[in-house]
């Protein structure tokens, strides 16, 4: 299994930092995060360092998102929020924190303020079918 000796994350796994565990298997682990949003936000990472989307194999990739509904329900039962957001950051203008692929599940409560949230309006029908042609070549 990769690692990277710098990674706050793989140290987390190796047993060389102390976290708050939640669930562990062969590929995967959850853990409360340190910096919570609110009470029950966790994470959820492969125990393979992969730095981000981009290079997370697809197989480490289901891991995490198995752990991460297995958590979702635990979580919602422990805690009742008014709902949870799964969160994926990729790069520091995504918010990306630490340089390996991790799951947050965030609790949330109505009106809590946060930011993830966006006002959904229409979009250029044109532009919409343009950009989808330009991601379509890459496919």
């Amino acid at each position: 299994m990769a690692a990277d000796p710098n990674c706050i994350f793989c140290k987390i796994v190796a047993g060389e930092i102390p976290c708050f565990k939640l669930f562990e298997d062969a590929e995967t682990l959850a853990f409360m995060d340190i910096n919570p949003v609110h009470d029950g936000h966790a994470l959820v990472i492969p125990k393979a360092h992969s730095a981000n989307v981009f290079e997370i194999t697809p197989e480490d990739f289901a891991a995490a998102a198995r752990t991460a509904t297995k958590m979702a329900k635990a979580i919602n039962a422990a805690v009742k929020p008014d709902g949870i957001n799964l969160m994926q950051a990729n790069g520091e203008g995504a918010g990306q924190s630490v340089g390996h692929f991790h799951l947050h599940i965030v609790p949330r409560r109505n009106d809590d303020g946060l930011l993830f949230n966006w006002d959904p309006k229409p979009g250029d029908r044109g532009h919409i079918a343009a950009v989808a042609a330009r991601i379509r070549e890459f496919l």
